[in-house]
This record gives C-alpha cells, sequence and structure tokens, in this order.
C-alpha cells in the first residue's frame, strides 16, 4: 500500500509549478512561492525522495513522430483472481504497444491503450497478448479517431 506524505501549502505550490515546467529555475520557483532558493531545492528533493514527484519526463507528443493508430481495448478475464490478474498485468506491462493499462471494474476486468504504426501491427499484438492466452475470455478494441483531451497528469487537481 502507498504511504500517504503530508504537504503544506509550499509543497502544494511547488508541485502545481513543477508540473506544469519541471525546468523553471528553484530561483524562478522560490520567488513565485515565497520561500528562499534552498528551501526550494530541499523541498524538492524530500518530494522526490518520498516519491511524490515520480519523474522527471519529456512529455512527447505522438502525432508529431507519426505513431500511427492508437486502440482501447476492453480485455474480459476468463476467471478472477489476484494471481490470474498480476500475471496478465505484467505481461502487458512489458509490451512496449501498451501506453496505460487500468484494471477495472464493470464488466470488463481490463483497459489497454495501445499504440501501433499499422493494423497489420495490432493484429500481430492481438494474437500474441490476447488471442494466444488463455486467461483472456474476449476483447473489445475500441479505434481511436481523434483525441480530444490529451493524457496529462498536470490537469488534475492536487489533493489537499
Amino acid at each position: 500500500m502507498t504511504k500517504s506524505v503530508t504537504l503544506d501549502n509550499f509543497d502544494h505550490k511547488l508541485l502545481e509549478l513543477v508540473r506544469q515546467n519541471n525546468l523553471e529555475p528553484a530561483r524562478s520557483l522560490a520567488e513565485k512561492v515565497g520561500l528562499s532558493e534552498s528551501a526550494v531545492l530541499r523541498r524538492l528533493r524530500r518530494l522526490r525522495k518520498e516519491g511524490v514527484i515520480v519523474a522527471d519526463v519529456a512529455i512527447v507528443d505522438p502525432a508529431r513522430l507519426n505513431a500511427g493508430l492508437t486502440m482501447h481495448v476492453l480485455v474480459e478475464m476468463e476467471r478472477e483472481g489476484s494471481a490470474l490478474f498480476n500475471a496478465f498485468a505484467a505481461g502487458v506491462a512489458a509490451r512496449k504497444e501498451v501506453l496505460s493499462a487500468w484494471h477495472v471494474t464493470g464488466s470488463t476486468d481490463f483497459l489497454l491503450t495501445v499504440t501501433v504504426p499499422t493494423m497489420e501491427a495490432y493484429e500481430a499484438f492481438t494474437n500474441e497478448v490476447l488471442n494466444d492466452d488463455r486467461r483472456v475470455r474476449s476483447f473489445m478494441t475500441l479505434v481511436g479517431i481523434r483525441e480530444i483531451v490529451r493524457q496529462d497528469p498536470s490537469r488534475a487537481p492536487l489533493v489537499e
């Protein structure tokens, strides 16, 4: 289970700023939140150490890289059980085509977001990952036509 971390108003302000631009200099962040530069650096180090800030990454626009097709795949498992679900989750997590995977409630067990260059590549993915897996009862593919709202963690409000 993930351990909760206590954050104060300064931490929340810092997180809002670095979620938008994690390359902003500490000097600039310090001015915006009303702390010294060294205090900002200490807080950011603590937030990383405690796992609040998980990674400093570049968000790449897949459309500019000619990524191809995006599929949303609803997967229903043959049976329920944590060992079965964990094994399937580990398998899809290892696939580079899988951008995200969620264990969900309802008539579907998993929701996968898959990006492939061609329909032939998607067919190969489904054969290897879904059709040939006896744990999978069925799956349904929804082909993305146009992205309306980009998945962007910085959009979500921080819980205070």
